[in-house]
């Protein structure tokens, strides 16, 4: 039987590169995302590309409600979920604590913390269930420490990184592996969505060096599920070559 795979902010960046890099090893997909539009023409490439089956679910992951009938109605044969990849996350606003805006933090704590937590508490039970499945956390290298103006997002990260561990604790008897993965600067939207749609402050942070892309922590990611049974990769810390952690990165400046 096939592999399913539930993935999380798959309409862009590390989600929509680990879709495609899942469908085109013939995996069964569920793919999740707040634009419709973008996740029905992912829906739709990923089948016609790969011939595999796509089940896209637009939902925001948030908001609980939407979050439990989207699970509570899927068909039976897309239930015996394999992987989670909770990978909805995102920065918002660069600032000072004293100076930071109320609305950035709560759409970070809401998204990072609570909407993966909404998700675990959903799937979960169905991997407790079958008796089998792997929980991949994408964190971050700001939830292994902190920089200035980043403390919320930081925050978020470190919770990540905390949930993953507990989760490990918690899961051990049903034979579910869980692994954090905390990737330093890839080029997304990641930046874009940080500086409220400021395309031109969005490229500051890759400047002068080649950062990580979708598709390198889609590759870690696929190496991952693809452990021997009884293996397991906790925490994997990957950044570009020249990022030796979130604040120290070499430049070539023309």
């Amino acid at each position: 039987m096939k592999r399913i795979a539930f993935i999380t902010g798959a309409t862009s960046g590390i989600g929509k590169a680990t879709a495609e890099k899942f469908a085109s090893h013939g995996l069964y997909l569920i793919i999740t995302g707040r634009r419709k539009k973008k996740l029905e023409e992912l829906k739709n490439e990923l089948i016609n590309k790969h011939k595999t089956e796509v089940l896209a679910l637009n939902f925001d992951v948030r908001k609980l409600e939407e979050v439990n009938k989207s699970i509570a109605d899927l068909p039976e044969h897309w239930r015996k979920i394999d992987i989670l990849v909770n990978n909805a996350g995102l920065a918002a606003g660069l600032a000072h604590i004293q100076d930071g805006e109320i609305d950035h933090w709560e759409r970070m704590i809401d998204t990072n913390i609570k909407g993966l937590l909404y998700i675990s508490r959903a799937i979960l039970p169905l991997m407790v269930k079958n008796k089998k499945g792997h929980v991949i956390n994408i964190s971050s290298t700001a939830g292994k420490e902190v920089y200035e103006n980043g403390a919320v997002y930081c925050g978020t990260k470190h919770a990540v990184d905390a949930l993953s561990k507990g989760m490990r604790i918690d899961l051990l008897k049903h034979g579910i592996k869980v692994t954090s993965i905390a990737p330093g600067l890839v080029e997304t939207e990641f930046s874009i969505v940080r500086f409220d749609g400021d395309k031109e402050k969005a490229q500051v942070p890759y400047q002068g060096m080649k950062p990580l892309c979708g598709e390198d922590v889609a590759e870690v990611i696929w190496y991952t599920i693809n452990q021997p049974e009884h293996v397991n990769l906790n925490d994997i810390v990957m950044t570009a070559t020249a990022q030796a952690n979130s604040t120290s990165v070499y430049r070539k400046i023309e």
